[in-house]
């Protein structure tokens, strides 16, 4: 790409000057079509395929917050995404070295809501891509509700496909297991032999632990079902881990509703979801504050809200640590999908809690900016007692 194509594209319209007159000074006019460019209300951006930000238009500043200098030069991930973790690759980023066309609804929240992102490649003379153009269109309420439905289709498709491996998987490995133990009790072994089969019964109950929660994460059943109190919920699972949280200096802030009301479900799964959304609060706090640190603080609310009419339950675990990289929100429920470094974490805690609240007609979803806060927020169908 040669100098003047550089400036063509990366060189306006900052330095174009107005005189008293209100007359535009001819050599820093404004052309044509920079005019129409800036014009456009949804947000542009002009990209390298190395994702690297060379231009942009007066919708995206207003929508970002931000001014040009701030993001021209930028990786399209920190202005878009918030940034992102070293051990996990940005899909965008990733697409755009294809110079493939593309069209697809995700949350940019450098741009502040939920967008229909379109990936334009700008075709050279020669036929090359050096430049691609990135159009985010904000949806409508209707838009956003028929994209929550179809990310819950395919997490219901993904569902049915583990549940299928969980029950390839469990047979045989429950065979190895007891034929494994059946060398431990009937044969004589030397030491090393001892410790051999040890381990096999140790990873293979281990591969036994994933295929339960496959099963659990995959089947459509809420166990016993009858009225509890949601507060009571909350108070039960965090009695049970606060002396952990006192060990790692974490502050516990909570604020529970003290209206009368109650929900139908089982008490037991909800506090299962509960338990692994404070697991993974901890786990982020002290990844990003190992020591003490007056940041490391965990919120819960538990209050009704009212939302089209119909009553509500809504619980809220939120905490100050590592934050999430946007370009991962997307797949947070997928089975297997772990926001930790390898061999830190099966990547099942939240896709089940997931298929929990599911179960129990409610909605699990995440609000998170990396190195700020992460929002785990569960809303479930309340009953009001009379």
């Amino acid at each position: 790409m040669s100098d003047k194509k550089t400036t063509a594209i990366c060189d306006f319209p900052s330095k174009r000057t107005v005189h008293n007159c209100g007359k535009t000074d001819e050599k820093n006019r404004t052309e044509p079509w920079e005019q129409f460019f800036n014009a456009i209300p949804d947000p542009i951006l002009i990209v390298t395929p190395d994702g690297t930000i060379i231009e942009t238009n007066s919708a995206t500043l207003l929508k970002a917050k931000k001014n040009r200098d701030e993001i021209v030069g930028q990786g399209i991930c920190k202005v878009v995404h918030g940034g992102r973790w070293s051990h996990i690759k940005c899909p965008l980023e990733e697409f755009l070295k294809t110079c493939q066309p593309k069209v697809e609804e995700t949350r940019l929240p450098g741009l502040s809501g939920e967008y229909s992102f379109t990936v334009a490649p700008i075709k050279e003379a020669d036929g090359t891509i050096e430049k691609i153009m990135l159009i985010a269109r904000e949806l409508t309420r209707d838009e956003i509700q028929k994209v929550d439905s179809i990310r819950t289709a395919k997490l219901a498709g993904i569902g049915e496909l583990a549940a299928g491996v969980a029950h390839e998987v469990n047979n045989p490995i429950t065979g190895i297991i007891n034929f494994a133990q059946i060398l431990l009790d009937n044969y004589e072994l030397d030491p090393v032999g001892i410790n051999i089969v040890q381990k096999i019964i140790k990873e293979g109950d281990r591969i036994a632990s994933i295929t339960r929660n496959l099963l659990s994460f995959a089947r459509a059943d809420s166990g016993k079902l009858e009225p509890v109190d949601p507060v009571e919920i909350v108070k039960d699972s965090l009695a049970l881990v606060k002396h952990l949280l006192q060990r790692d200096g974490i502050k516990l802030v909570t604020e529970l509703s003290r209206n009368s009301s109650f929900i139908i479900a089982d008490f037991t799964k909800l506090q299962q979801v509960i338990l692994n959304l404070i697991s993974n609060s901890r786990y982020a706090l002290n990844a990003r504050y190992p020591g003490f640190n007056t940041r490391k603080i965990i919120e819960v609310t538990c209050c009704k809200k009212k939302n089209e009419g119909s009553t509500l339950y809504q619980i809220v675990v939120k905490d100050y640590g590592t934050g999430l990289p946007q370009s991962i929100l997307e797949r947070l429920f997928e089975p297997f999908f772990s926001t930790k470094p390898p061999g830190e974490g099966t990547g099942l805690g939240l896709s089940i809690s997931y298929g929990i609240i599911k179960d129990h007609g409610g909605n699990l979803r995440v609000n998170s900016i990396l190195d700020k806060y992460t929002e785990m927020i569960i809303e479930l169908p309340a009953r009001i007692k009379r």
